[in-house]
């Protein structure tokens, strides 16, 4: 891993801190600390910091984790994972819909976390695009969702209005799946194995929450989807029909 990638560990307990430091740093990542959310957001506000990833906790004195990851997910593209105790799963299920793009439970196993740290990584520069990122081209790798448009080659989504989406790199993974297996039903197994991430369990929630704040962004109602529609009991399907 290249010493390019910076991490930010955020946790208010100094052991926890310290332990992560030292076990990144060994892997040759580039850490920083910060024990409270707002050093993280003095670090994120430092124009000559690049930060590629954060974890954070969830529960922090003052400002806790859920509230730090709303504000880097409305500021920033950087990914996130969440450091939760032990069947929080309230808290989980919170930041997901928030846009963390994982989470690992405490007492942290550092090599799955270091597995997670990778896997994000992995996502989130697939997204890194280079191609034009102008929908208005016609390019056949643009799907229409809706009034949305998917560019394939961008990895971005844009609005009716041509103005850009933002979205996390599981959440374009999951739109990819469906736009190339358009008007099928999937089951989750089918978009775990299609999203190339086999670190969810199928039945997880996760995959369910990702999906409902999929549907905020491209329907025009999201209580009642009309583009990726539930299937009871078998899964979802993307109605191309409708776009």
């Amino acid at each position: 891993m290249s010493e390019k990638t910076h991490i930010v560990i955020v946790d208010d307990e100094p052991d926890i801190r310290e332990t992560l430091e030292e076990y990144f740093s060994m892997k040759g990542y580039r850490t920083t600390t910060a024990e409270n959310a707002q050093r993280m957001r003095d670090l994120l506000e430092s124009s000559g910091e690049h930060i590629d990833l954060a974890i954070v906790d969830v529960s922090m004195p003052g400002e806790d984790g859920l509230s730090l990851t709303r504000h880097i997910r409305s500021t920033s593209e950087l990914a996130v994972i969440m450091l939760t105790t032990l069947n929080e799963s309230v808290d989980r299920i919170v930041g997901l819909e928030m846009g963390a793009d994982d989470y690992v439970e405490k007492p942290v196993d550092l090599r799955e976390l270091e597995a997670r740290v990778r896997a994000v990584l992995r996502r989130v520069r697939r997204s890194a695009g280079t191609a034009s990122s102008d929908p208005t081209k016609g390019d056949k790798n643009v799907i229409a969702m809706g009034l949305c448009q998917l560019d394939l080659d961008s990895r971005k989504l844009f609005g009716g209005d041509g103005a850009e989406i933002p979205i996390t790199a599981m959440e374009f993974d999951l739109l990819n799946a469906f736009a190339t297996h358009s008007d099928r039903v999937l089951t989750r197994d089918q978009l775990l194995e299609l999203a190339h991430n086999r670190d969810w369990e199928p039945f997880d929630r996760s995959i369910d929450i990702r999906i409902a704040r999929i549907r905020r962004k491209i329907e025009q109602d999201p209580a009642k989807p009309q583009i990726i529609k539930t299937v009871r009991g078998a899964g979802y399907i993307f109605s191309s029909k409708l776009s």
